[in-house]
């Protein structure tokens, strides 16, 4: 993709929106060229529901999902699935007391990140980092998605999704055979 394309794509993100503040998100991270390297899905349904049996590299994506809190004190995973090429999580940002007059975190970010980034943008970078490091290599697609959690109903929602996504893993948008 060309530098110029990537200046003219519009933001999903809302302008007014403060993505430092505490709630809930719901994150998708993908896999570059949605490559299936994190599980594979198996189970036959029925009795035997399909799930992800992770491979090595979706062993380290857990490992550091699962070590959130040990990086950042005011972040926690409330639910998370790997999928063979893709990551849902839901994280819960707290008040960060660990913070500069301006909100920004004292936690480690990669140093490419500007002052400006979210602080679910410093998560999805910091846990790619991690997770490159041990891998040897970067598998991860640039960029991720992300969802504000607006109430009860779409939290709930969003854990369903999760819960029910290697169910479904064969009708997904991000299913591919590889």
């Amino acid at each position: 993709m060309e530098m110029e394309e990537l200046r003219k794509r519009k933001t999903p993100r809302y302008q007014s929106f403060d993505y430092n503040s505490a709630g809930i998100y719901f994150i998708t991270i993908c896999t570059q060229n949605r490559r299936c390297l994190l599980s594979r899905i198996v189970g036959t349904g029925v009795l035997d529901c399909p799930q992800p049996e992770l491979t090595r590299y979706g062993k380290i994506a857990d490992k550091y999902i699962r070590q959130i809190h040990d990086f950042y004190e005011h972040l926690s995973v409330e639910g998370y699935v790997i999928m063979p090429n893709h990551i849902h999580l839901l994280l819960w940002v707290r008040e960060n007391k660990n913070t500069i007059g301006d909100g920004q975190s004292r936690t480690p970010v990669p140093t490419n990140i500007v002052r400006a980034n979210s602080t679910c943008s410093q998560f999805v970078s910091t846990f790619k980092r991690f997770c490159n490091k041990e891998y040897g290599e970067n598998i991860w697609q640039a960029r991720f998605n992300d969802h504000i959690i607006r109430n009860r109903e779409d939290y709930e929602e969003h854990v369903k999704y999760i819960y029910e996504n290697p169910i479904r893993w064969y009708y997904d948008e991000l299913y591919t055979e590889e």
